[in-house]
């Protein structure tokens, strides 16, 4: 894809998007109402609860060089030999937008042309967090119905393999396979296959090779209105399908489209469930941590069923 045609493409997605905040609602979330809300709880019927969310990784590797930190800070040894009373206490730390953890990413994220998303200067990110658009848009949470689409299974193989792109096409395809319709106000998570390829080869450095959306493919999001997008992988393919644009996704979902991304999830628990039931829709709940002026979190989307 070449750099004009993705500058045209950006140009018609932002002039379609709504102003930064409606009625309290930012960005693409506008499609969530409170009574798609209360109809996506609809969608349970046996109660059963799935976590999209991949273990949060610990140790170093070729796609985690700065893995989270977990240290226990306490009991001490004296402490556990003792018969009192003692806390067992830890602390994490971690680097929120890697390529190995589930996250989430705000809107202040993605910085385009010295704005982010709806003309918002950029310079409301500072040394203290963002003063715009960050996570703390997400304190009330994001709940509503949740879609998968499973292109590996449409296409007959466990994964896409790094570089494969995604299209409008497949996903439609896939919609069609499963007998599901993503709506306005869906959460829509894709998979690639991206965590069942780490678990059976071992993890790579995926910063420079992985299988995502096709930057056309955004315009499945705009047209069926979803309120957010998650992915098994990092959305984006790499390497990169547009000339001089690394993430062309996050550019056009994040900040033409104002929709939030979550990354890196993990969807073998969810997808054996969907099939047996024949059912790829189920109410979700997607949970950010309450992180002032932060660019994302880490994440545990909750699938119920």
């Amino acid at each position: 894809m070449s750099a004009r045609e993705f500058r045209s493409l950006y140009e018609r997605l932002r002039n379609q998007a709504a102003p930064p905040a409606v009625d309290g609602r930012c960005g693409a979330l506008r499609h969530l109402t409170p009574e798609r809300v209360a109809a996506a709880a609809a969608e349970v019927r046996t109660g059963d609860t799935v976590s999209l969310a991949a273990p949060i990784e610990t140790v170093r590797g070729p796609d985690d060089p700065e893995p989270a930190v977990h240290r226990m800070t306490g009991p001490s040894a004296s402490e556990l030999g003792s018969d009192a009373l003692h806390f067992a206490t830890d602390r994490f730390a971690m680097n929120v937008h890697g390529d190995a953890d589930s996250h989430l990413d705000a809107l202040c994220h993605v910085v385009f042309g010295g704005e982010l998303y709806g003309g918002v200067p950029a310079r409301t990110v500072t040394a203290d967090g963002a003063r715009r658009l960050s996570v703390d848009v997400l304190e009330n949470g994001i709940v509503g119905r949740g879609v998968l689409l499973d292109v590996p299974r449409l296409r007959g193989v466990p994964w896409l393999e790094p570089g494969d792109s995604v299209t409008s096409d497949d996903l439609t395809a896939a919609e069609a396979a499963q007998g599901v319709r993503v709506g306005p106000g869906d959460l829509l998570f894709v998979r690639v296959g991206h965590r069942l390829r780490r678990t059976e080869l071992g993890p790579w450095d995926s910063a420079g090779a992985r299988a995502g959306l096709h930057p056309t493919a955004v315009d499945f999001l705009a047209e069926r209105h979803v309120a957010a997008l998650g992915g098994d992988g990092n959305n984006d393919t790499a390497p990169a399908v547009v000339d001089d644009v690394a993430f062309p996704v996050h550019v056009l979902a994040i900040h033409a489209m104002g929709v939030h991304l979550m990354d890196y999830l993990r969807f073998e628990d969810l997808v054996p469930v969907c099939a047996r039931t024949g059912r790829w829709s189920f109410l979700c709940v997607v949970a950010p941590l309450r992180l002032t002026g932060a660019t994302g979190s880490p994440v545990n989307p909750i699938a119920v069923l």
